[in-house]
């Protein structure tokens, strides 16, 4: 599980509220001498929830000082709201297609092996795998990766709407050390505590962990098949309905209202939704949910279990439906038929990164040619575009990539 119960509340603290929330001493020096003194004083909590004096001294050996990182990350709030298909186009595309299938192949053994265990298809693990971590690029980076124990320690002292839960997480993370299933130097996640190939936040660690290669250590940080069985061991353990797919993209009959919550796949089929590849519907007794996140313009979708089962993972449809749409893909299945509601010419992922490196090279963009539209891309985009008399939408068309190659 990645930190994807805590992502909901997470994502809601906002810029002013965590400006009262961090009720730190004026200076550094006074803020290391506070944050030093809560280590001191949280030892004993730990040890009261069963943590030994010996692993808490050996964690915080060396973490004297809060992390700035992360207290930043977590204060940072983007003005810019992401529509529908920018969500998509970040994370179901060529690239992560292609990379997914060749994982398919490298670690078909371990994948056979998954499966058979638990009942959970290949092909959404190797999703979940690209949404978390890039298939472990994400765990290379020295920018992104942190220790668990400074962070979820900064978060528990300098961040009052995160102290409970950086406080549970922390103890938790502690056991782990304490287990010996991963060493301090290598307890390693993201600003929010998250960890490992499949980002999980360690309370859902402690619930799912897996030792599927058999050396003895759940260690979803360099074990990919641990990593791969554990985010397994959580859709079956919530649910997940062997050999089922997650939902269907279904085509609307135009003018209908539709009844909120769920029925039959046949009683859909009954009012005129049916299904865009023009096939039936295998079981038409499955309960199902309609899901229209584009507007009635862009692709709608009949969701079954397996849907809900995802979102135990990531509580949002988003996330969901990605997982599953990339999956299909990596599978083997075609895309969307009807493409979400995008006001402009897309770009291939190796257009993206052109897009970037162009952009670049004009001065407008100084991070990573990752293919990825965040703020940064999207910022360079405005600027190029208010220098080439272009509408400044800031997005990433090939309008703007055009324009970018005749100059």
């Amino acid at each position: 599980m990645s930190d994807h119960k805590a992502r909901p509340f997470l994502r809601a603290l906002t810029v002013a509220g965590l400006s009262c929330a961090l009720l730190l001493p004026a200076g550094a020096a006074f803020a290391d001498a506070g944050f030093r003194k809560w280590v001191s004083d949280f030892r004993n909590t730990a040890i009261q929830n069963g943590v030994s004096g010996a692993t808490y001294d050996r964690a915080f050996r060396g973490v004297t000082e809060i992390d700035p990182v992360v207290l930043e990350k977590a204060r940072f709030q983007p003005e810019f709201t992401a529509p529908t298909w920018d969500y998509f186009d970040n994370r179901v595309h060529d690239e992560s297609v292609a990379t997914g299938r060749e994982m398919a192949r490298q670690w078909k053994p371990w994948l056979d092996r998954i499966e058979k265990r638990f009942g959970v298809d290949r092909y959404t693990l190797l999703a979940i795998w690209s949404m978390e971590s890039n298939y472990g690029e994400i765990l290379k980076r020295q920018d992104v990766m942190r220790s668990v124990v400074r962070s979820l320690a900064t978060l528990g002292y300098g961040d009052k709407r995160r102290a409970k839960f950086a406080r549970t997480q922390l103890i938790a993370a502690l056991k782990i050390l304490q287990s010996g299933d991963i060493d301090v130097s290598h307890l390693s996640g993201s600003w929010a505590g998250a960890m490992g190939h499949t980002q999980f936040i360690p309370t859902s660690y402690q619930a799912y962990a897996v030792d599927m290669d058999g050396n003895g250590k759940r260690d979803i940080w360099t074990s990919v098949p641990d990593a791969l069985a554990t985010a397994a061991n959580l859709l079956a353990k919530n649910g997940w309905q062997s050999g089922r797919t997650w939902g269907y993209e279904v085509v609307l009959p135009a003018g209908r209202k539709f009844p909120a919550g769920s029925m039959s796949l046949n009683k859909w089929a009954e009012i005129g939704v049916t299904r865009a590849n023009g096939k039936a519907f295998p079981n038409g007794s499955e309960q199902a949910e309609l899901k229209v996140l584009d507007g009635r313009q862009g692709p709608a979708f009949l969701m079954i279990k397996n849907f809900s089962v995802l979102k135990r993972y990531n509580n949002a449809d988003k996330y969901a439906l990605a997982v599953g749409l990339l999956a299909d893909q990596i599978a083997g299945y075609g895309g969307l038929v009807r493409d979400w509601n995008r006001p402009f010419t897309k770009l291939s992922f190796g257009e993206r990164q052109e897009l970037q490196q162009r952009l670049s090279q004009y001065g407008y963009y100084t991070g990573k040619f990752d293919g990825k539209i965040g703020s940064g891309s999207r910022a360079a985009i405005i600027a190029f575009q208010a220098q080439a008399g272009m509408q400044q939408d800031g997005h990433p068309s090939m309008e703007v990539l055009s324009r970018l190659r005749k100059n």
